[in-house]
């Protein structure tokens, strides 16, 4: 009645059911035409690589890019709001981030000239979590956990949905983790560097096969050592933004042992904690986090998952994605995240192709 036309949300299967005739008619090809006007316009993936809508403005940025007019007073409010936190805010915030970067690195590599023992283990975590709250508070993050007796534990492997690299912060925060994650330069690959001589993070580059097959072995024998303290991975393998959980690598579930999922939803009324790394660098990024009036984010800690019977590497991810995208009200998406920057497989598209003939065979559309 008001003109506007929505996107049909009918499974394609209903559809093709719809289209039961014995012989093949022109006009059935316009289901197919529909829904690939509707991605084009509408695409549920490529906007989960961008900042979120907000509801209502939170005199950071604009919700709406069609949006132009502000009143007089809102504008002196804007005005007043960022003299307030770029005048005062960042300065202080800037000073804790220095000193927790640099009490990160030489607290580390000193800890890491000690010869492997129960001390070494102990005052390691005493320098990440310490410098992880000072980071912290140079976010002003607040963050509420929830279900704390579901704590990883040591042995174990912590999973977590990814939207930005503080994600490890806010995690570490609250626990020690031994992390796993891509070579970095700059400042981040000196904080990889240190950190890895006082307890046993697993850093590894992508681009090499035979690497990955090595950190596949690595993780293993971490795992094993019921001593050693929880793997952290984040599966999706790049930030996600805050409204949904993309499709999770089945090599975090391959290693064995237990599985402990973590959900991480952040209120994007203080700031936009995704890190859309297209677009922006690490230090354009931070610059952002720190400019923001906050970071207030949920944790919540879910029970243990551990592999059924039966159950392959992909059902079992995919069964731990599900649980974290319902904890943390979080839209649960099949594709991978590694269409940020890359095309769609010609293999991923002949599989589609072949799915749709087998329905319109199987409905009886094609004569």
């Amino acid at each position: 009645s008001q003109g506007i036309i929505e996107r049909d949300e009918t499974p394609m299967e209903k559809e093709i059911a719809r289209l039961h005739r014995v012989d093949f008619e022109f006009s059935d090809i316009f289901y197919f035409c529909r829904k690939g006007f509707e991605a084009i316009v509408e695409d549920e993936v490529t906007q989960r690589f961008s900042s979120e809508e907000l509801v209502s403005w939170n005199l950071l940025t604009r919700t709406n890019v069609n949006f132009h007019y502000i009143s007089l007073r809102l504008t002196v409010v804007w005005v007043i709001g960022v003299i307030v936190r770029y005048c005062f805010l960042l300065p202080l915030r800037f000073t804790l981030a220095a000193i927790g970067i640099t009490s990160m690195i030489v607290g580390t590599t000193l800890v890491g000239q000690l010869p492997n023992s129960s001390v070494k283990n102990y005052l390691s975590e005493v320098v990440h979590l310490t410098c992880s709250r000072i980071l912290v508070r140079a976010l002003s993050g607040t963050i509420r956990y929830h279900n704390k007796e579901n704590k990883p534990q040591k042995g174990g492997i912590c999973v977590a949905n990814h939207t930005s690299p503080i994600d490890a912060v806010i995690l570490t925060n609250d626990g020690c983790y031994a992390m796993v994650g891509q070579v970095h330069g700059g400042l981040m690959g000196v904080i990889q560097r240190a950190t890895v001589k006082a307890c046993p993070h697993v850093w590894f580059e992508r681009s090499e096969i035979k690497d990955r097959h090595l950190v596949t072995k690595r993780l293993r024998e971490h795992v094993a050592d019921k001593s050693k303290l929880p793997i952290l991975i984040f599966p999706e393998g790049t930030c996600i933004n805050n409204t949904s959980v993309m499709m999770f690598k089945k090599g975090s579930f391959e290693i064995g042992g237990t599985i402990y999922p973590v959900a991480i939803k952040y209120d994007p009324q203080f700031g936009d904690a995704f890190w859309n790394s297209s677009k922006y660098n690490i230090v354009s990024y931070l610059l952002r986090i720190m400019t923001s009036w906050a970071i207030v984010c949920n944790v919540w800690y879910m029970p243990p998952m551990v592999r059924k019977e039966g159950e392959d590497a992909v059902q079992f991810a995919n069964r731990v994605r599900s649980a974290i995208a319902r904890q943390g009200g979080l839209t649960e998406l099949p594709w991978d995240g590694g269409l940020k920057r890359a095309k769609v497989k010609d293999t991923f598209k002949e599989e589609q192709q072949k799915n749709y003939s087998k329905m319109l065979v199987r409905n009886g559309s094609v004569g």
